[in-house]
């Protein structure tokens, strides 16, 4: 595990969805009803983890029938999915436990925080208003017209420009290989987290410098705590 750090750490970027906050049972909810609405056969919870991930377009991709997966069909869903979640997406959805006391932690030592998601940018700042205090977080990014999705890393350049923090004071914490490989594509130091939807070994293949069990590792990681 890589422990030197070029420089202090100032800002730390958070994935949403399985890394803040396990929005997994609202996500699966929506989609087995807009499924069931047109007709389509539902999926399992646990199928779910390994649909999301890529934004609300690939999550109903994948949770269609290979044989219906175009583009027309795909839009037709997406519409009532949107508007079953957006009336429903706070009715499972929970914070993960250590979440508030860590950014708390790292707001109080100066260091900004900052959320990039490939969730929908208006579901993403509505959980982010509904589950945490008010400007706890200098930036909330979500998947926006004409902006690629993670791994991309044009979410995080944004990010960085905006608060004119270098990528080698910038960690970036989520649970999938998409985010672990966001943050190789812009040049930061990632942090996987194994409570959330993707398992440790997916963290590995995808090159994460760090793959922690506990939030309260990130104020390790950052430099604000003594070895645990």
């Amino acid at each position: 595990m890589t422990t030197e750090k070029t420089h202090r750490t100032q800002l730390v970027i958070f994935d949403l969805d399985g890394t803040l906050l396990n929005t997994i049972d609202d996500l699966a909810t929506a989609t087995n009803h807009t499924l069931r609405l047109h007709g389509y056969p539902e999926h399992e919870l646990s199928e779910y983890r390994y649909f999301v991930g890529n934004g609300v377009r690939k999550l109903i991709e994948r949770a269609l029938p290979e044989e219906s997966q175009q583009a027309e069909e795909i839009t037709r869903l997406l519409k009532d999915f949107l508007e079953y979640y957006q009336l429903h997406k706070t009715d499972y959805s929970r914070l993960y436990t250590g979440i508030p006391e860590v950014l708390e932690q790292l707001h109080d030592a100066g260091i900004q925080l900052a959320v990039a998601s490939n969730k929908y940018h208006q579901g993403t700042t509505e959980l982010i208003r509904h589950y945490f205090k008010e400007k706890m977080f200098c930036m909330v990014l979500g998947q926006r017209e004409g902006i690629p999705t993670k791994p991309d890393p044009a979410i995080v350049r944004e990010i960085l420009a905006h608060t004119s923090i270098p990528a080698n004071a910038t960690l970036f914490v989520g649970d999938s290989g998409v985010d672990m490989q966001t943050a190789a594509n812009s040049g930061l130091v990632s942090i996987g987290v194994t409570w959330g939807f993707r398992p440790r070994e997916e963290l590995e293949a995808n090159g994460a410098v760090h793959i922690i069990d506990h939030p309260a590792e990130i104020a390790h990681i950052a430099g604000l705590t003594a070895n645990l």
